[in-house]
């Protein structure tokens, strides 16, 4: 009863630096995601992150906007530990890592987090930080397919063609066999089962 109080408590401001943010008035969203972050909130923690990352309402910093994706992924926030990925994949506010991103996509990716499992198709499809292989490629990719929203049909149908191109250059059976892990799959949720509202800042690499 305590926890559902406490939540209670929260969903109010957070929802209004939501509005703020989709109204386009980002001084007020950031003020609000920043109280909120400064006490521990996940969502408000990834959300400045993506306002610092796209310098919305501030000047762009990518060390900001790292810091605060890794508070909110070290709470198991699978939007935030994606975006760490990438920031270790592209070298933004980081030395570059493919390991490092690895590691941070596949724990979004566990989540059926479908951004962190797109890019975790491309990483085994081009042996970045891992050594090359098609069959895990195929199944990431398959995974980011089927978890993308319909409303999201730009990232469906990209990943789509991602995965056709893998499946252009591998045999029956390794489709077959891609296939089969990807139906056996299952989500190892740790923190939030459920998607965030496409309102929110997002960053596109």
């Amino acid at each position: 009863m305590l926890l559902a109080i406490a939540g209670a408590t929260v969903a109010g401001p957070l929802e209004d630096a939501d509005d703020a943010y989709k109204r386009g008035d980002y001084t007020i969203a950031l003020r609000l995601y920043r109280a909120l972050a400064d006490h521990g909130n996940a969502d408000a923690q990834e959300s400045l992150g993506a306002m610092y990352d796209r310098g919305e309402g501030t000047p762009q910093s990518y060390a900001k906007a790292l810091k605060w994706y890794r508070r909110a992924a070290d709470q198991g926030d699978a939007d935030a530990q994606n975006n760490v990925g990438e920031m270790y994949h592209d070298g933004l506010g980081v030395w570059q890592s493919y390991t490092k991103a690895l590691k941070w996509f596949r724990k979004a990716a566990d989540q059926g987090n479908a951004d962190a499992q797109k890019n975790l198709g491309y990483m085994y499809e081009h042996g970045e930080g891992v050594p090359q292989d098609y069959v895990q490629a195929h199944m990431w990719l398959s995974l980011a397919v089927s978890n993308f929203s319909a409303s999201d049909k730009e990232s469906r149908d990209k990943a789509t063609e991602d995965r056709n191109r893998v499946a252009s250059q591998m045999t029956s059976a390794q489709i077959a066999e891609a296939q089969k892990l990807a139906s056996e799959w299952k989500p190892t949720p740790t923190l939030k089962p459920t998607p965030k509202p496409t309102s929110k800042p997002k960053p596109k690499r």
